[in-house]
């Protein structure tokens, strides 16, 4: 209790008095849909401490690895003092890891506790007594959703007395969840800080509650609802659709505010330009909106800049945010006001379109900061009478979709039926039906519908060789096991199978990463205008594909083919060392995501190595192992022996091969004081790889 006093939590909202009165400190499983800020986390908090105080273990399930991260350092400040031993898991999908059993509470993505199921980690039948499910809505996205699914019903055929805690502010079905999960449900849209949605038009805001309110125009509407509300001392977060539109907007506002800022925000942005080796102008650029008091925020700044950001606006250092809806997605940054500008999207097959009712009830759900505001605000801009009066119809007035199964998708269920044969959850059909009948899917639309797909899945499976039949019995042959255990999409293995066997010589780099752009796992650049550009390269670099190529009357097989094209170009730049600016003016992308797919291009070449083993092609493990490096770094070959130095990356690896420092053997050979003056390290780098050498 002096721990929930110290944050400031004197009583229970009525929603959480609502949990508790449910059971849900009894041991009652729960589905708690309540707003943003109105307490669900609390509510889970409370029943994994009760779990854990009397001897159980807690696990708490997230979709991103940032709100993961966001969690862990919550929860481990404020519980660590009662003795609670906090870890987090987010990554390493082929190891059970059995030391993640010692945490009393662990922080864990979606994708990692599969994982953990699929190696039939027995700690999480045997210690886990709660689980609880953060953003539960996702269930009916279909990238997320379908794992979040099979997950939650592995765990309850593993653990059958589990309690599971499912937290959400906008379900609409939020029944239909409950009665999947066997939950008591508490739905409510009590807010400790009340929520305002309207519209904005012409110098007035038109709120849902039918008051209206003036504001002074100041040049165009976001100017004068930013200035608006920070006359009265509020903060703003600006949803747009693209990093552009949010880097292009912080930059005029930056410009057009002249806010003052306190000597502590200078700092943040220096260290917001500092976090790369190598800055580039968007880290110059951050910095530049920051010392003025405005950010931008999306997913292709490096993580330790997003953090800056994020710890920056929390703390009211930074005054007007600009990002792009991933923000929204749990990670808590309230404002005074939110504006939702972009609420349109654009996609390739249907062009402009809205973004769903969902999306925009979880984008309103920042405005209203607890403790600092009496009420919060969230507004659309319309350009026109007509178009004000479709915002309200469309948006404010509407309720979020329903929540729909996406399991049904092929990609889906090809990886957890696999799973489920593979780890022994199902030994036959009729066991895999089993299984599935207890998914969401099923409980939505019927045990009948699912069967169909399931023998689809497993024909593709048998023919692959993954899967085989002894009598009514399904076994994973070791080409499946080892399929399952790595955690990629079966079609991606059979893809890096047909490759590393149809080596006939050695590889080059590029041909090894258009191997491995050629999967569904690997997320591939846009083509935009640069069709000519790849067709004209993937004609002169003919010989080095692995697979044979499409045929170009197919024009969807042929731009998939051209973006693996582009994507595996821009991945043998990052390992021929070229500058992230220089990469981020060819290919569009960021340090963030330069990042990001060099982490999963690392993790399919290990895969590939690990296929390239069990199918005996040798004369792609070497290269594949020492590719696999050089993508974690973005190195050339001539620096893999210096980056085993802790603190030692592509830029200052780069700086001791030019300084003469070719070797763990030169560095051995100098002094501190000489390995200090190269640059980038400095002494105190120069002291600790001295140090590593010489151990």
């Amino acid at each position: 209790m002096e721990i929930l006093k110290k944050h400031g939590i004197e009583e229970l909202y009525p929603p959480q008095a609502e949990c508790v009165r449910k059971g849900v400190l009894g041991g009652k499983s729960m589905v708690v849909c309540i707003p943003t800020a109105a307490g669900k986390t609390l509510v889970a908090e409370l029943c994994m401490l009760k779990h854990i105080l009397g001897g159980g273990k807690a696990l708490y399930i997230v979709p991103l690895r940032a709100l993961a991260s966001e969690k862990y350092e919550e929860f481990k400040e404020k519980y660590s003092a009662l003795g609670v031993k906090v870890g987090i898991s987010t990554g390493d999908y082929d190891t059970a890891d059995p030391r993640l059993a010692s945490h009393d509470l662990l922080i864990a993505t979606s994708e990692r506790v599969d994982s953990l199921l699929r190696h039939r980690a027995k700690w999480l039948a045997d210690l886990i007594s709660v689980a609880v499910l953060d953003e539960v809505h996702l269930l009916g996205d279909p990238g997320r959703g379908p794992t979040l699914e099979v997950l939650t019903a592995r765990l309850r055929q593993v653990n059958p007395g589990l309690q599971l805690v499912a937290l959400s502010a906008t379900v609409r079905n939020s029944g239909e969840v409950a009665e999947w999960l066997g939950a008591e449900l508490v739905e409510s849209e009590w807010r400790p800080v009340p929520l305002r949605k309207g519209v904005y038009f012409k110098g007035k805001i038109r709120f849902d509650d039918g008051t209206e309110r003036k504001v002074r125009e100041k040049g165009n509407p976001i100017h004068s609802l930013v200035t608006d509300t920070l006359s009265e001392g509020g903060q703003v977060l600006i949803f747009l659709s693209t990093r552009r539109s949010a880097q292009s907007l912080a930059s005029l506002l930056a410009e057009g505010l002249s806010l003052e800022v306190e000597r502590e925000l200078l700092e943040v942005a220096d260290r917001i330009e500092r976090a790369l080796d190598e800055p580039t102008r968007t880290c110059r650029l951050l910095a530049s909106c920051v010392r003025r008091g405005v950010a931008f925020h999306h997913a292709g700044l490096h993580m330790l800049q997003r953090r800056e950001v994020e710890q920056a606006f929390r703390g009211g250092l930074i005054k007007v945010l600009c990002a792009t809806p991933t923000l929204a997605m749990g990670v808590n940054l309230p404002a005074r006001r939110v504006i939702i500008r972009d609420y349109r999207r654009y996609s390739v097959e249907h062009g402009a379109e809205f973004i769903p009712v969902l999306e925009f009830h979880q984008l309103c759900g920042r405005a209203g900061r607890p403790k600092y505001d009496k009420f919060g605000e969230a507004l659309l801009l319309a350009e026109g009478e007509e178009e004000a009066e479709a915002l309200f119809e469309g948006f404010i007035n509407s309720p979020p979709e329903r929540l729909v199964s996406k399991l049904a998708a092929e990609p889906a269920l090809r990886s957890h039926v696999l799973a489920c044969i593979a780890s022994g959850y199902a030994e036959s059909l009729e066991g895999l039906i089993d299984f599935f009948s207890h998914t969401f899917f099923s409980y939505q639309r019927g045990v009948k519908k699912m069967v169909p797909l399931l023998e689809r899945v497993l024909e593709f499976l048998s023919e692959e060789g993954m899967v085989t039949k002894r009598g009514e019995n399904l076994l994973a042959t070791e080409f499946g096991q080892k399929v399952s255990a790595l955690y990629i999409d079966p079609l991606s293995a059979v893809n890096l199978r047909d490759g590393v066997k149809g080596a006939t010589s050695a590889p080059t780099d590029f041909s090894l990463l258009h191997l491995i752009c050629h999967t569904p796992d690997m997320p591939l650049l846009g083509l935009g205008r640069d069709a000519e550009r790849y067709e004209a390269l993937a004609s002169s670099r003919a010989e080095e594909f692995l697979l044979p190529l499409p045929d170009p009357s197919d024009e969807v097989a042929y731009e998939y083919f051209l973006r693996e094209v582009k994507t595996a170009r821009m991945l043998e730049e990052w390992v021929e060392e070229e500058s992230e600016d220089a990469i981020h003016d060819t290919f569009g992308v960021g340090a963030g995501d330069i990042r990001r797919m060099a982490e999963t291009a690392e993790w399919l070449l290990y895969s590939a190595h690990e296929l390239a083993k069990l199918f005996r092609a040798r004369k792609v493990l070497a290269p594949l192992r020492e590719l696999q490096v050089r993508v974690r770094y973005g190195i050339k070959r001539e620096l893999l022996e210096l980056v085993q130095l802790r603190g030692i990356g592509r830029v200052r690896a780069r700086s001791l091969f030019e300084a003469g420092y070719r070797g763990l053997s030169d560095i051995r050979k100098a002094t501190e004081a000489e390995l200090s003056r190269v640059p980038h390290l400095g002494p105190e780098l120069a002291r600790s790889i001295k140090k590593q050498v010489e151990s």
